[in-house]
């Protein structure tokens, strides 16, 4: 009798400690990859969004090499914590108490400035001739136009801190109410509510009419732009003890998959079209940042991004294994740009910008500032969000005439 207890205690044990652990990595073989460039559709020498496309690939084949020098710096008067947008030699960035400036990119100097709420941690969007930011207090979504107007604004009925995206005249962005919007941009007007669970503090992608957004509740969610009906939702396979792998992360549509990091401390590839998971990679701490995800001329299609152990990892985008990974040094919260050949990411102790070979991960520069998400460029210099500072930063090295990529429609 007591033998037979042992045996169904021991049984029990057994069980709650497979329901307890932390589950494998997976990887699926016969997943879709759709081998290729991803095309951006924007005017070379713009970044009008966050993550320069509404794919959020983050990508721009542009010939900005390092090493660097300053050109001018730009006081945000507070904290920084995400990047700006460009477009027609204008940038546009929102600091922590709510302010969103215009400065001009070429001389670092303000345009003009409004305030548009008393907190803020999103970077704005630039489409149909007006920039929309987004606010944590109170929650909303502001249109302004290109002198710094007010066009409308929007409450909602929570907080957000989801980068606004721009297609097909709607402005969309996500609610730590659980709720998804598409505003019309020119009104300001509901065009749809999409309710997803958990609360959506990601910035949304979009690809052939499919907005992709990941939520707290360890959901992601494939909407439909022009209605808002779902079309799929899956859940990421989470750590141990039975959480949930939370989404803060920006995904990145590239390849036929979405790419979305998770607080479960893994990378997630999953089908575009069905939601089916392609893998997961597990890193040593939370992975907040969004992805980079992108095809150069040295490299095959990859997906770069920082994690909270320190490290900064370029993952094979078919099956995820490992191309190259790079300790820098403390935690990495937000997302990386990869900019021509040199992809670049902060980390939060030194808060300093390191620039990577997307090769094989080699340190190629370091600047004394950066915290978040950090670097944009127009095509021709960088742009670096510091702690409370915005730099414009040219090359170092004189160029010979001719030189540089061209422009017009680039990989992504």
């Amino acid at each position: 009798m007591l033998v037979g207890a042992a045996v169904l205690i021991g049984a029990a044990a057994i069980g709650g400690y497979e329901l307890l652990k932390r589950p494998g990595d997976v990887t699926n073989e016969d997943a879709f990859f759709e081998q290729g460039d991803v095309e951006e559709d924007i005017r070379f020498g713009d970044w009008p969004t966050y993550g320069l496309t509404n794919e959020r690939t983050r990508y721009l084949d542009a010939d900005v090499e390092p090493p660097f020098q300053v050109k001018w710096p730009f006081k945000g008067r507070s904290l920084l914590e995400f990047a700006p947008v460009l477009f027609n030699h204008t940038l546009y960035v929102t600091n922590k108490n709510g302010t969103l400036f215009a400065i001009n990119a070429d001389r670092g100097k303000k345009r003009w400035e409004v305030d548009i709420g008393e907190l803020s941690a999103a970077s704005p969007a630039f489409g149909e001739e007006r920039i929309f930011a987004s606010t944590l207090e109170p929650g909303s979504v502001v249109a302004v136009d290109k002198f710094g107007k007010v066009r409308w604004k929007r409450d909602l009925p929570g907080r957000t801190e989801s980068s606004p995206a721009v297609a097909d005249g709607k402005v969309i962005v996500g609610c730590e109410c659980g709720i998804l919007f598409a505003f019309d941009a020119r009104t300001g007007k509901t065009a749809w509510e999409a309710e997803l669970g958990g609360a959506l503090k990601a910035a949304p992608a979009i690809d052939e009419g499919v907005v992709y957004i990941g939520s707290y509740d360890g959901e992601l969610s494939a909407v439909n732009l022009d209605d808002g009906d779902v079309k799929w939702q899956t859940g990421t396979t989470g750590g141990s003890f039975g959480r949930t792998g939370r989404i803060y992360a920006t995904a990145a549509v590239a390849f036929g998959r979405v790419y979305v990091g998770s607080l479960d401390g893994r990378m997630y590839s999953f089908e575009k079209e069905s939601g089916e998971l392609a893998w997961s990679k597990s890193t040593g701490g939370y992975v907040y940042a969004g992805a980079v995800a992108a095809d150069t001329d040295e490299t095959r299609p990859t997906v770069y991004f920082g994690s909270y152990d320190g490290n900064f990892y370029a993952l094979d985008a078919e099956d995820g294994s490992t191309r190259w990974e790079r300790d820098l040094g403390s935690s990495i919260s937000g997302a990386a740009s990869l900019v021509g050949d040199t992809v670049y990411a902060a980390e939060l102790s030194t808060t300093r910008t390191f620039g990577m070979s997307a090769k094989d991960g080699d340190v190629v520069w370091e600047f004394k500032d950066g915290t978040y998400n950090p670097v944009i460029s127009d095509g021709k210099r960088l742009f670096v969000a510091g702690k409370e500072r915005l730099y414009a930063l040219k090359s170092a090295i004189a160029k010979k005439k001719g030189g540089g990529k061209k422009g017009g429609k680039k990989k992504g």
